[in-house]
């Protein structure tokens, strides 16, 4: 697995609206959308490892640029 915390890309940041599991995601954490494969967000979750996530889950905060 790839270690993107340390890629400088971030294409826009969201915020997870889901129900909050410590492990992966928290309700209300804005986290970084390091790419985008077939509309879904490849974001580090809380154990540093990237998922994709399905849009839904997020409210975008920052479209980036």
């Amino acid at each position: 697995m790839k270690n993107y915390k340390k890629q400088k890309v971030i294409f826009m940041k969201v915020k997870f609206i889901g129900e909050t599991d410590p492990v992966y995601m928290i309700n209300g954490k804005v986290y970084d959308v390091i790419s985008i494969e077939k509309t879904w967000y490849r974001i580090v979750d809380e154990e540093g490892e990237d998922y994709l996530y399905p849009p839904e889950l997020f409210e975008v905060v920052d479209e980036g640029g």
